[in-house]
């Protein structure tokens, strides 16, 4: 019995060893969701959140609490718990520097501190903990070499270290991690060579992709047979591969050798690698061909070989490779493009796998016609042939691929007519046929095509009239361009039903007639050209293009006085109103005060009150004789030199143009952001925000704080968020929000003004990026109000929230199956859905954002699932990504579905009353349909709604099913965004006229006609 007490005794004491060890680690955490409420005297040791006890003692061996929103430091006390052998506090904002003490752990086996904000040196005393097998530090901030240390740690199988700041070399010394299998150093700024003596490790996973690696191909892998993945993309490797690669790592599954410099030929031996099934050479030197032994892995789902020297002059410079990859059944992407491949396009690329989404042959020297037999690839989504000579006409088998999104001829020699099978692709999003000697009409068949965003199809030898079935108030065009062909007659005033309108170019025809004032109906316009045309008349009334930013009416015969509106313009960077009969005062103020962003040449009997245009000064009101001829040789010779000083401007302007125009054609992109946005500094911004004054802060995130500021320039209220390099990744969440911003445009998607990237008075790197404000704030200030004096307690509707998910349902409709290049959003929570001053929601924050290369449901991915990791919020994230699963469409979906259920209940996904199994899917699956009223979010009762809720009983049914279904577990189970988009407008569409609030009605947002033709815009932000 003594015995017994004494060791009572022990285990009490020992317990409580832990017991404050833990509180000391809550003491130095941040625990603003109350995660670690539990951790209290009130509640036993072993039934704390994330807290797991020995089977045999009471000590903890495990503290599990990844993704709680935990910020604040690591505490030294964790290596007081010395009974642990699990630590897992991942995807929280933890800071701070990783104790020693963590070294004092002998029984820890698995260590994951991934996704944090950690800094400082790897400790190296951690190789004290020897049962350690698993290490996850990875996405953090973490500096210094690899400790040298490490090389002790005998039993170490995992070892990620990817997406931080680590520098010097990998040390030889890690040979002696002799049951080694993942090795991942993605994206840091680690340099020298690989190491041989890695080959005596056992690697299945060698990821060191975005670092600065040197030296051929890692002979050390060689000698791997294990290996399944090889990352090298992004470093400074070159080089010819060995020829017996395949024979030597007969396992390969992946190998990405992207943006090298390696040479000589593709080895044929990757044959012997019967599971290899990415292939991504990308931007490299290599020459030769494709081998035809690539045929024998019928594994191979993805082949991308564009941007390097194949083809040419090599002896085996043919595209005979083409019919022996007929036998890969599972390829979904076959890219060679911009290579030196010439000759007549093969009939054999019809004999490719049904499975094919993505062909790409573009920018090469193919000749010859598209075969008739295209039909055959009945699976793709994704067709580039343009930049090549291929003549002929369009095959009208095209028009039976079903699943086509992206269909790009231009750039070739073909003929014809287009054909009106394409009018079958209802899905096609992107048609361009620009640059080739088509003729006839453009086929109203086109009308059927619901989804189509861009048409490019200038250059050519059309005419006739645009489709009116093309432009009814259905269409979501937003690129339209039919300049350079021969259109003629009046332009319909149909045009002005294309609200999503974006870019409009019907310049060099010969349309005739007056300029349609339905124009003015096209609210979102950014660009308009209609310059080399008979257009007359006066230049009507466009006073609601608000966002117009380049406008270009010249050689025309328009009349009549210069509208005053335009100077209100105020992102208006180039106005072009040369060589017609303009006349009268041109205004002041607005674009006008640049002269060099304006020509208004040949207009004879324009007049100014200013000298900044170099025109003849206005007639006073009162009578002077001989006025015209009072105009001194001064002013003459000084108009004279100018007129010559801007003719060449414009010749500049117009070779710079012509280069961009042949790059466009070519498909090669600009990459740089913001070159035609409003050009700003970093002085522009510190006195817009009061000196980035904390008052002026509008919210902070991972990246940095959004601040509340007005330009000097126009006195336009924005959104500034300044990028904080303090945190790893920031960079790159900049970039990846300016590519994805870049070419997108939705009236749901966040408009962004500007960017700036520059310096600081002390010198430190600074970038920005200037968003419309949002005069409402974030979804989640209206969910979650803050009662103070400042802002009254606020409440939504039913019809409110329907509508705000309505627009999120349409913006992510938009990224997934209307996009050049579809996205995944990856962060959607109610913080990132903005509302302007009419309610209307539009979708920020794209720094997580991610391509997805085609437009349906599945993601192809260079990356493995390992290399792939994706971070999100917790509580919205899709639980295959967990799995290691790439970013998807259907990952939006699931999150989308936990939005739309938190929306009408109000529950946070993470509110303390879910634990375990019960979830807010369960929570709202077990009270639908029966008890749905008692679930909604009691606020949104708020205008008395009580008496109408038996009315709209039936609708949140259909809501939280919609909801329900699209946050499935299994992305096969859920809807795409296009069918629960409809779904929800169908749902508008039946509440009960009577129930209707006009206030919140979406057909009531947009600006009035009185204030459009008043020139106020009493909205926030552009749609």
């Amino acid at each position: 019995m003594m015995m017994f007490l004494l060791f009572s005794s022990s285990g009490a004491l020992d317990q409580d060893t832990d017991k404050h060890a833990l509180l000391q680690l809550k003491s130095l955490f941040a625990d603003g969701g109350g995660a670690l409420s539990s951790w209290n005297d009130s509640n036993p040791l072993c039934s704390w959140t994330g807290v797991t006890c020995g089977h045999n003692h009471p000590r903890v061996v495990s503290l599990y609490l990844n993704g709680l929103s935990l910020s604040g430091s690591l505490s030294p006390y964790v290596g007081n718990l010395s009974f642990l052998r699990s630590i897992d506090l991942g995807d929280n904002s933890i800071g701070g520097e990783i104790p020693a003490e963590i070294g004092n752990l002998p029984r820890l086996q698995s260590l994951n501190l991934s996704s944090n904000n950690l800094e400082g040196w790897i400790p190296s005393n951690i190789s004290r903990c020897s049962e350690l097998w698993r290490v996850e530090l990875d996405h953090n901030r973490l500096v210094g070499p690899l400790p040298v240390e490490m090389e002790s740690l005998s039993n170490l199988k995992i070892l990620h270290l990817s997406t931080n700041k680590l520098t010097g070399e990998i040390p030889p010394s890690f040979g002696n991690l002799s049951v080694l299998e993942e090795f991942d150093l993605l994206d840091n700024d680690m340099h020298g060579q690989v190491p041989v003596s890695l080959s005596q490790t056992r690697l299945r996973v060698f990821l060191i992709s975005m670092n600065n690696f040197v030296g051929e191909f890692p002979p050390a892998l060689y000698n791997l047979s294990t290996l399944n993945e090889i990352g090298l993309y992004r470093n400074n490797f070159h080089g010819n591969l060995r020829s017996d690669i395949g024979v030597l790592l007969p396992n390969l599954q992946l190998i990405v050798l992207s943006d090298n410099q390696f040479t000589g030929t593709i080895p044929a031996s990757f044959s012997n690698a019967s599971n290899l099934g990415t292939v991504d050479i990308v931007q490299n030197n290599f020459t030769g061909t494709i081998p035809s032994s690539f045929g024998d892995l019928h594994n191979l789902t993805w082949l991308n070989a564009w941007s390097n020297f194949l083809g040419g002059s090599s002896s085996d410079d043919g595209l005979g490779f083409l019919e022996d990859l007929s036998n890969c059944t599972k390829l979904n992407l076959l890219a060679i493009s911009y290579n030196q491949y010439a000759g007549e396009l093969p009939l054999s690329i019809t004999n490719l796998t049904t499975q094919l989404q993505t062909l790409q042959l573009e920018g090469m020297m193919l000749y010859g016609r598209i075969p008739e037999s295209m039909d055959r690839l009945i699976g793709l989504q994704w067709l580039a042939l343009d930049g090549n000579l291929l003549s002929g006409t369009i095959p009208t088998s095209i028009g039976r691929l079903p699943n086509l999104g992206y269909l790009n001829l231009g750039d070739n020699n073909l003929t014809g007519e287009i054909p009106s099978t394409l009018g079958n692709i209802t899905g096609l999003v992107d048609l361009y046929l620009y640059n080739n000697s088509l003729e006839g009409i453009i086929p109203s068949s086109l009308g059927n095509c619901k989804t189509l965003q861009e048409l490019r199809l200038c250059h050519n030898k059309l005419g006739g009239e645009i489709p009116g079935n093309m432009l009814s108030s259905s269409s979501v065009l937003v690129l339209l361009n039919i300049s350079h062909n021969s259109f003629q007659g009046p332009l319909t005033s149909d045009i002005g039903n294309l609200k999503s309108l974006v870019h409009l170019d019907v310049s060099y025809n010969k349309f005739t007639g007056e300029i349609p004032i339905t124009i003015g109906n096209c609210l979102g316009l950014e660009e308009l050209y209609m310059q080399g045309n008979l257009f007359d008349g006066s230049i009507p009334l466009l006073s609601g293009l608000r966002g117009l930013q380049f406008l270009d009416l010249s050689n025309n015969n328009l009349s009549g006085e210069i509208p005053g509106y335009i100077v209100s313009f105020v992102g208006l960077q180039f106005l072009n109103l040369s060589f017609n009969h303009l006349e009268g005062e041109v205004p002041s103020g607005g674009i006008f005060r640049n002269s060099s962003a304006v020509d208004i040449r040949r207009n004879r009997k324009l007049c100014s009150t200013t000298k900044e245009l170099f025109l003849p000064p206005c007639p006073q009101k009162s009578p002077i004789s001989n006025s015209r001829k009072g105009i001194s040789s001064k002013y003459i010779v000084i108009a004279t030199v100018l007129s010559c000083f801007v003719v060449a401007l414009c010749c500049l302007g117009i070779l710079f143009w012509l280069r961009k125009s042949n790059k466009e054609k070519k498909g090669i992109v600009n990459p740089s952001f913001g070159n035609f946005l409003l050009k700003i500094s970093y002085r522009d911004l510190f006195m817009a925000t009061n000196g980035f004054s904390p008052q002026n802060i509008l919210g902070s995130g991972a990246f940095g704080c959004v601040y509340k500021g007005m330009l000097e320039m126009d006195k336009k209220t924005v959104a500034v968020k300044v990028l904080n390099f303090q945190q790893k990744g920031a960079l790159k969440s900049f970039i990846a929000e300016c590519e994805a911003l870049h070419n997108i445009r939705h009236r749901n998607l966040v408009k962004i003004v500007t960017a700036c990237s520059s310096v600081d008075p002390q010198g430190n790197e600074f970038k920005a990026l200037v968003y419309a404000f949002m005069e409402n704030g974030s979804l989640d200030s209206w969910l979650y109000p803050q009662i103070d004096e400042v802002r009254p307690e606020r409440h939504l509707n039913f019809r409110q929230r329907l509508n705000i998910a309505i627009d999120v349902a349409s913006a992510l409709e938009y990224l997934h199956h209307m996009c050049p290049t579809s996205l995944a959003h990856c962060d959607l929570k109610p913080s990132n859905i903005l509302l302007d001053g009419e309610m209307t929601a539009h979708l920020s924050d794209f720094g997580l954002a991610r391509l997805l290369f085609k437009s349906g449901e599945d993601v192809v991915s260079t990356m493995s699932s390992s290399s792939s990791t994706i971070k999100g919020t917790n509580g919205y994230i899709a639980p295959e990504y967990g799995m290691g699963f790439n970013p998807s469409a259907a990952g939006d979906v699931y999150s989308f579905g936990v939005l739309l259920l938190e929306t009408f209940t109000g529950k946070r996904p993470t509110d303390d009353m879910f634990h375990g199994e019960r979830d807010l899917r369960n929570y709202v699956k077990h009270s639908c349909p029966e008890r749905v009223t008692e679930i909604l979010d009691p606020t949104m009762l708020f205008d008395g709604e009580e008496t109408v809720m038996q009315d709209i009983k039936e609708l949140l049914v259909t809501i939280f099913q919609v909801g329900l279904v699209c946050s499935a577990d299994l992305p096969r189970e859920r809807k795409n965004m296009r069918e629960v988009a409809s779904e929800l407008n169908n749902v508008r569409a039946r509440i009960p006229c009577n129930k209707e609030e006009p206030s919140s009605s979406k057909e009531e947002t947009g600006s009035s006609k009185e204030e459009i033709v008043s020139g106020e815009d009493k909205s926030a932000v552009s749609p």
